[in-house]
């Protein structure tokens, strides 16, 4: 081996001799500049990567031992931070090069330069988070400067729960609303990232393709099995979606027309996703009474199909099942022990957020919004609601997760002239309407058609950090991006606003659940390794620039039930593929975001 090309792996940092390694010949004069390559597809990016001074002597400015890199035209010099990788390995100080919306190389560079500087005194300089579960596929099309996310350090969300962007059709279209269905250019995946780049956005975004909308497609919102040709019509949908980089199949199982579908229709639509190298996520059909049959059903579809599993939010939710997460996570730790790769996410709060419609019995959701509210309308089918509401002589079943009306608060409505009930406890409205419960309740739905959310106050504390203590638990806030100005007017779940920094503020500065260097692996790699995104989630040479910068001392959420449209504190700067979309704390107007796709085996198996 020539002895210069022995000193420059001697003498460079990891990340950036792996930069090197891949694209230096043995022959390479010394001195020369070193294009980064993805570590991805191993090729070539954009802009040089580093021009490094081999001779083994460090410039005068340098600390003993480190690298010279010359005034190379980097993009983006991130210079001075304590950079937590997302591996979870300790924090080290070093800086961070940024060219051609890659990282460069990181380590410590005393003598780079760059167009642009950030000096991150004080700060920690960690991967972009990754929210494994949010629902920003249409907000991003109204509004692509998510600050909701931006702020809370997010750069990349996985989507796609309930409902999926593909596939599309008259039935989808209908049950997406007028709103939604206006943004509607698109007729397969591609399509849909063609239109999400077009109209710019700041956040990367994947998705899921939903066994409901898959089954909407294909045979409406039927109660009943498919039929085998229904069947083979639903795989083609899901084929077609993961040839076009859908991260796998999706399960809204609380929710029709997904809540219809049984296990065999679900093992048969994931077997296809897994043939595409995709994986099986579901909110599962119980998160109370029958949470440890809900997950064994999601472990049995991942093992019977062949594939991964990913548990959305888990929770225990009701106040009779409050403890049960010990039970839920040892039935997750049998399954991972006999070989099932089962993870979850969760978001930090012990209340949920959801369509107020939740509260009803399952069979008023046969055939879609339009027959629900004509079962609303009608006196047969509202006395047989309110029969089933209130079978015990009490209100107690509506909301019964929650402990009952009380526990649940009226947060979304579409409607204006509904706008005082928001905030409000579902016991308050009838009591300020003069109506029974479950009568001011179904008022309430038909007046708002059927699109009022609610806040259910169902978890305990204790359940919540024992899930988070978990390695396998990821963080989805299950919130998309909102402005967070007088334009909403809604009260969301103020963890639309306030779940990561809240972790960082809570569970790691506060409560001491979770060390600053596992809560940042829970944020990056650990999602970014669930969905396949091989060149995102870590801080190293040849990965996209996704990076948040933030202030451990006084990161922190402000957010609330009461007040819940209030950004979050201590996220410095964001940067999403090399480009600042928040810059000391304030939104730049920046639209880098792309469209984020599970790389496809380049042999998909046979069926």
């Amino acid at each position: 081996m020539p002895l210069r090309i022995r000193l420059v792996r001697l003498i460079l940092p990891a990340a950036l001799t792996a930069c090197a390694a891949n694209s230096r010949s043995a022959t390479a004069p010394a001195g020369s500049v070193v294009p980064a390559r993805s570590v991805a597809s191993g090729q070539p990016l954009s802009a040089p990567a580093a021009t490094v001074a081999v001779s083994g002597r460090a410039a005068s400015s340098a600390s003993p031992g480190a690298p010279v890199v010359s005034a190379a035209p980097y993009d983006l010099l991130i210079r001075g931070g304590r950079i937590v990788d997302g591996t979870g390995s300790p924090w080290v100080r070093g800086d961070v090069l940024v060219s051609g919306g890659r990282i460069a190389a990181v380590g410590r560079f005393a003598g780079a330069q760059a167009r642009d500087t950030i000096d991150a005194s004080g700060l920690v300089v960690a991967p972009g988070f990754i929210d494994m579960l949010g629902h920003s596929e249409y907000p991003l099309l109204r509004d692509g400067r998510a600050v909701s996310k931006i702020t809370q350090g997010i750069t990349s969300e996985i989507t796609g729960e309930v409902t999926s962007v593909v596939p599309v059709n008259a039935r989808t279209l209908h049950e997406l609303g007028a709103e939604r269905a206006g943004f509607v250019d698109w007729t397969d995946l591609d399509g849909y990232f063609r239109s999400l780049e077009r109209r710019g956005t700041a956040i990367n975004l994947g998705t899921f393709v939903t066994v409901g909308s898959v089954r909407r497609y294909v045979m409406g919102d039927a109660d009943r099995d498919p039929t085998a040709d229904e069947l083979e019509q639903e795989k083609a949908r899901v084929a077609d979606a993961m040839r076009q980089g859908a991260m796998g199949l999706s399960t809204g199982l609380a929710y029709a027309p997904a809540s219809f579908a049984k296990t065999d229709e679900l093992v048969a639509l994931a077997r296809v996703a897994a043939r595409y190298g995709g994986g099986y996520a579901s909110h599962i059909r119980s998160e109370g009474d029958h949470l440890l049959d809900a997950i064994g059903e999601a472990v049995a579809v991942g093992e019977r199909a062949g594939t991964w599993v990913e548990i959305h939010h888990l929770k225990a939710s009701g106040q009779r099942n409050w403890g049960r997460m010990r039970d839920a996570v040892a039935a997750i730790e049998a399954a991972r022990a006999r070989g099932v790769d089962v993870s979850a996410d969760q978001y930090p709060y012990a209340a949920s957020g959801t369509d107020l419609d939740a509260v009803l019995p399952p069979w008023t959701h046969a055939g879609g919004t339009d027959s629900l509210l004509a079962r609303l309308r009608d006196p047969a089918a509202r006395a047989r609601i309110r029969a089933e509401l209130t079978a015990g002589g009490n209100d107690l079943a509506i909301g019964a997760s929650a402990g009952g009306p009380h526990g649940v608060m009226i947060s979304d409505v579409h409607a204006d002239s509904l706008r005082r009930w928001q905030g409000m406890r579902l016991d308050e409205v009838p009591a300020a309407r003069g109506q029974p419960v479950a009568d001011a309740l179904m008022d309430l739905l038909l007046a708002d058609n059927d699109a009022t959310g609610a806040t259910y106050f169902s978890m305990s504390e204790a359940d919540v950090e024992l899930g988070m203590r978990q390695p396998w638990v990821s963080v989805g806030i299950d919130a998309g991006a909102r402005a967070a100005d007088s334009t909403v007017t809604e009260k969301p779940h103020p963890r639309a606003y306030g779940s990561f920094p809240r972790i960082l503020c809570r569970y790691v500065r506060r409560r001491g659940v979770l060390t600053l260097e596992d809560a940042v692996r829970k944020f990056t790699a650990l999602p970014a390794q669930r969905v396949g995104l091989d060149d995102r989630g870590v801080l190293k040479a040849g990965m996209w620039a996704d990076i948040t910068l933030f202030d451990p001392a006084t990161v922190c959420d402000r957010a609330t039930f009461d007040d819940p449209v209030q950004t979050s504190v201590g996220i410095r700067h964001v940067i999403v593929n090399g480009v600042p979309v928040l810059r000391n704390g304030t939104p730049t107007g920046a639209l880098p975001g792309r469209g984020l796709r599970h790389r496809v085996p380049a042999a998909v198996p046979a069926t």
